[in-house]
């Protein structure tokens, strides 16, 4: 059934669409809503503590303290505009202008200066001409009380300077100063000491024994080799793996060692019979590196199968698998405080385990490559990740971002930081950068000759290490050898000045 739809002239059209248009326009939206008083002291109490949190209550020199709480109920004014307090003239201002001139009752009162008066004024004068020009305001100022037989309220000079160099502290304070790199501390430059041959393919990882005296290395032949460190003699090979040995560790708990391997196997060694003791089968994959917890006996293994296992190194049971990275996971690290276990992926991510639950505590994601090596500080609850764009220095336990470390362009595979705050990069070109770990800035670099008969395309870092007097840096290179550098004795800091200028900082904020 159809029905006719009405029609309109054009008139009655164009006029209800004009219409609509008026009623649609008519309210007059740029006008601005009546202030409300309640409101505007809640926002203006707000924005306070939200902004100026940091500097509304700053430290005051002893001396200036009574006279600060007196002039602080001055500065409540901003929520009764109305009521300004009135004062009685003191030592900031030259009013009256000298001795001599009667205190009336309009000379004796004067309104509250700003603050920011006072600031300013403590901004223009330098020190000495600000503690000269108050000591001889004070004095004026006390003459003119004693003159008219007031009481002597003035305030000693010291006071009134201590509040002028307050103001402008507090004031550069509220100032953003442009962020600038702090002066680096010094470290002597490192150098060539020892060069160790012995292995037959690439050296891709080493360890240091807890007394110092010998260290262990992993190689792509397929053993691991024992080095004495102070000569730099083979000990020991241990055959046993069909891969690449991948990584190996210590323990400072038991007469044991530990690699992994492209095999797919994790094994235990123990060093009074040099025989492999347990195998930790679970791993779908290669393994790349394994960490052993410092104060519990764990061992924790990462796998090209993208997962992390936590082993019990007794009953070789396999306590937790931590999944979440979506590739290879190509190093862990374990500590003693939370979080215990640190894993960094080829999925350009860090993630903080949960060791009791087994379950991610935070996922870093500000990488833009993989994550190939960690390093944790030793002495501070901080740690560096390395990666092809970037090494980037983090704060735990929530892996706050601290600073980037840019200037090493290639790709990195090994860190290693020492107690006196010298940060070692390794990269995939043979080259070896040093870093001063506050300030971020590259002291040295180091790209040593590869091994006679090797290519040059055969120079490359996978691992580097410092021992436990941290004399010595251990590195295990590409070139089939060990290299092992020490601290030049003869540098001081006239002979190897820090090349540094405290330059504006870009720096990124992730």
């Amino acid at each position: 059934m159809t029905e006719d739809v009405q029609k309109h002239s054009v008139h009655t059209l164009v006029f209800r669409s004009l219409k609509r248009t008026h009623d649609m326009f008519v309210s007059d939206h740029a006008k601005s809503i009546a202030l409300d008083e309640e409101s505007h002291k809640v926002k203006v109490g707000v924005k306070l503590k939200a902004d100026y949190s940091a500097v509304l209550h700053m430290p005051v020199l002893k001396e200036g303290k009574d006279r600060v709480s007196g002039n602080m109920q001055g500065h409540q004014s901003y929520t009764q505009p109305d009521d300004e307090p009135e004062y009685l003239i003191t030592g900031t201002h030259a009013y009256p202008s000298g001795p001599g001139v009667a205190l009336t009752a309009d000379t004796k009162m004067h309104r509250n200066p700003t603050e920011g008066g006072v600031h300013s004024m403590a901004l223009v004068l330098p020190p000495s001409q600000a503690r000269l020009d108050v000591s001889r305001t004070a004095a004026s100022v006390s003459d003119i009380h004693r003159h008219a037989g007031a009481a002597e309220r003035s305030h000693p000079p010291s006071t009134a300077v201590s509040l002028m160099e307050g103001g402008g502290t507090r004031n550069t304070a509220l100032m953003r100063k442009a962020p600038t790199m702090p002066k680096p501390q010094w470290h002597p430059p490192w150098k060539l000491f020892r060069v160790i041959s012995g292995h037959l393919g690439w050296v891709r990882s080493i360890a240091v024994e807890p007394g110092n005296q010998w260290f262990v290395t992993g190689s792509a032949d397929r053993t691991i080799k024992i080095w004495d460190l102070a000569s730099g003699k083979l000990k020991l090979s241990l055959t046993g793996h069909i891969s690449t040995v991948r990584g190996v560790a210590v323990s400072s708990r038991s007469p044991y060692l530990f690699s992994c391997g492209e095999d797919k196997q994790v094994k235990c060694w123990d060093l009074e019979y040099n025989k492999v003791i347990r195998h930790y089968h679970g791993h779908l994959s290669a393994v790349y590196d394994l960490d052993l917890h410092p104060t519990i006996d764990v061992l924790v293994t990462c796998s090209r199968d993208a997962t992390a296992r936590v082993w019990d190194i007794r009953t070789k049971a396999n306590v937790h698998t931590l999944t979440g990275h979506t590739n290879t996971v190509a190093t862990v690290r374990c500590q003693a405080a939370e979080p215990q276990i640190i894993t960094g992926s080829h999925d350009s991510t860090i993630r903080l385990w949960d060791l009791i639950g087994g379950k991610t505590r935070a996922t870093l994601t500000n990488h833009k490559k993989s994550v190939r090596t960690l390093a944790l500080h030793p002495r501070q609850y901080t740690f560096a990740s390395g990666s092809a764009d970037n090494i980037k220095q983090w704060m735990f336990p929530d892996g706050n971002f601290i600073q980037n470390l840019s200037g090493h362009n290639a790709i990195i595979n090994t860190l290693a930081v020492s107690s006196d705050g010298v940060l070692v990069s390794g990269a995939d070109n043979g080259t070896i950068h040093m870093w001063d770990w506050r300030t971020g800035y590259n002291f040295q670099r180091i790209h040593a000759a590869v091994q006679p008969g090797s290519l040059d395309s055969e120079s490359g870092i996978f691992a580097c290490m410092f021992d436990h007097s941290e004399s010595r840096l251990i590195t295990a290179e590409a070139d089939k050898t060990i290299k092992v550098y020490k601290e030049d004795d003869t540098a001081t800091e006239e002979s190897h000045p820090v090349n540094w200028k405290p330059e504006i900082l870009k720096r990124k904020r992730f």
